[in-house]
């Protein structure tokens, strides 16, 4: 049976005036960033953490696009109780009913359902005439209505779609029962005033507006998606916010839930809004996003970046030490950051490691697991004294990598020495196909000797686009978390590998970007 409303009952005690609905699309369209692809357990991870965060929809994925991804929604839908579950759609009855049985067991659904309504989509991507497509958006809302009453309607590209034609398809759908209309700006292409003033307007012509929540997916292709998103509620009584944790997205990433979230509860002067978002879950929700993307947060983002309250002027720092306001606009607390961190060492015992892994929200999928990253967590204890947070976090991401890959290729052992004047050299010892090789190269350095004693024996062909290096925490016995980004064929994938041995990192980001060119995955990018 369909569910009853559950997104307009999310905060039924405070008028729907009053309340900013925060819609999640970390799992889907943040996935579509290249080399950002989740495993089915790293989108349940997210997810569980999410919840924790008290996200009001998630957007699992796109359940028709693979198997894979339908898997995920699945469990997502099996395993997330207290925030609404949503799947997207095309505007056609065979992904709308992969969706719903996707979200079958969620205890509250959503479909979202979308179809591209811009001239130029229409004429040059689905080559439909703007009939064909008013009709296929009216009879997808119809056909989602068979499965649940909460149905969102988005016109893809629609900050460029003609209003008049945009107006009578919107009219439409929600006459069909869309309860959520999302408007768009797909290539972020919109200015905040205007993008405001095209709610307005859409709104006020269209007859049924006031039967439908109005919402708004914002790309920052111009760095304005935070700033569009906010004119649409401000302005023109947008209540749903379509965003991604990081503001992590295709191209040049989607609105970030952060910002938005922290803007909105810092000036409720201003927005005079509610939400329902557990801030202090924010900055944990970050790390764990770009552990398991291999996504870093650059260190002066708004909110999450690890410069976001230091201060390094004197000046500001006087000012801070009288009193905190006079350079901090919102408490680090508040959205997660604590310097009050349990540091676990060689001597903490399994207990105090499981309860920290709980206090961190890292779930495990069983016993064994557990069991697997307390061995990893001592065997890095042995090399380094204190144990933080970050270094858990790494130490649980880099072995769900390793676990989630069809384990093609996996690292054994490594040896590789350089000095000032000589050719640094690579010896590796790996598994490829379950048979033992090894491998040696010279390089430009240790690293690039290591990856072509690899390449030597694997032999892949792949594109290096990046490789980076991030300290997990302060101090040189810090663990380097280092993400290698792959290009091969059309499909580009990261690598993810922590060690306090760089080179060892950087082997282990390597081997697992290559595990998963290696792997065989269906994605059907929705916009595509």
């Amino acid at each position: 049976m369909p569910n009853k409303d559950p997104t307009l009952a999310i905060f039924r005690e405070i008028p729907m005036s009053d309340r900013l609905i925060i819609f999640d699309t970390t799992l889907r369209d943040g996935e579509q960033s290249p080399g950002a692809s989740m495993t089915r357990d790293e989108k349940l991870r997210i997810a569980k953490q999410l919840e924790r965060l008290k996200v009001d929809v998630i957007e699992a994925g796109f359940a028709a696009s693979s198997n894979g991804d339908f898997d995920a929604v699945k469990a997502i839908a099996q395993h997330v109780k207290d925030s609404v579950v949503c799947s997207l759609a095309r505007a056609n009855d065979r992904d709308i009913a992969r969706a719903a049985e996707a979200l079958e067991p969620a205890r509250a659904k959503r479909i979202h359902t979308f179809i591209a309504t811009s001239a130029l989509h229409m004429e040059k991507k689905l080559r439909l005439s703007p009939d064909q497509v008013y009709e296929q958006a009216r009879l997808a809302v119809r056909f989602a209505r068979k499965f649940t009453d909460d149905v969102e309607f988005s016109p893809e590209d629609g900050s460029r779609s003609d209003p008049d034609f945009l107006c009578r398809v919107l009219e439409a759908v929600i006459d069909e029962g869309a309860r959520t209309i999302n408007i768009p700006d797909t290539v972020g292409y919109a200015v905040p005033e205007l993008f405001a003033q095209m709610i307005i307007d859409l709104r006020r012509r269209v007859p049924n507006s006031d039967k439908a929540i109005w919402s708004v997916h914002c790309h920052n292709d111009l760095g304005m998606a935070v700033a569009n998103s906010l004119a649409a509620v401000r302005q023109a009584g947008a209540r749903q916010i379509e965003c991604t944790i990081n503001g992590l997205g295709e191209r040049a990433g989607n609105t970030s839930l952060e910002e938005v979230v922290m803007a909105v509860k810092t000036r409720r002067d201003y927005f005079d809004l509610t939400l329902g978002i557990d801030t202090s879950q924010i900055v944990p929700a970050s790390k764990l996003v770009s552990g398991i993307t291999g996504f870093p947060v650059q260190p002066n983002k708004a909110v999450v970046g690890a410069n976001a309250f230091a201060h390094a002027s004197g000046i500001h720092q006087d000012g801070v030490l009288k009193a905190r306001d006079t350079y901090e606009i919102m408490r680090a607390e508040d959205v997660g950051w604590t310097t009050n961190r349990i540091v676990l060492g060689k001597l903490s015992g399994r207990t105090a490691f499981k309860q920290r892994l709980q206090e961190l929200g890292i779930a495990m999928e069983s016993d064994q697991d557990v069991n697997a990253a307390f061995l990893r967590f001592k065997e890095l204890a042995d090399r380094k004294a204190e144990i933080l947070d970050e270094d858990i976090q790494a130490l649980v991401s880099d072995q769900a990598m390793q676990m989630a890959s069809d384990d093609s290729y996996r690292l054994l052992s490594l040896a590789q020495s350089s000095k000032m004047g000589g050719r640094p050299h690579g010896e590796v010892v790996m598994t490829v196909e379950g048979r033992e090789v090894r491998s040696e190269a010279d390089g430009n350095g240790p690293v690039d000797a290591v990856f072509k004693a690899i390449e030597s024996e694997i032999g892949s062909g792949a594109e290096l686009l990046l490789y980076s290096v991030n300290a997990i925490t302060t101090g040189t016995e810090s663990q380097g978390e280092v993400t290698v980004r792959l290009s091969r064929g059309g499909r580009i994938v990261n690598g993810v590998g922590a060690d306090p041995d760089i080179v060892v990192a950087s082997a282990k980001a390597y081997i697992g970007a290559l595990n998963k060119l290696q792997a065989k995955q269906e994605r059907v990018n929705p916009q595509a």
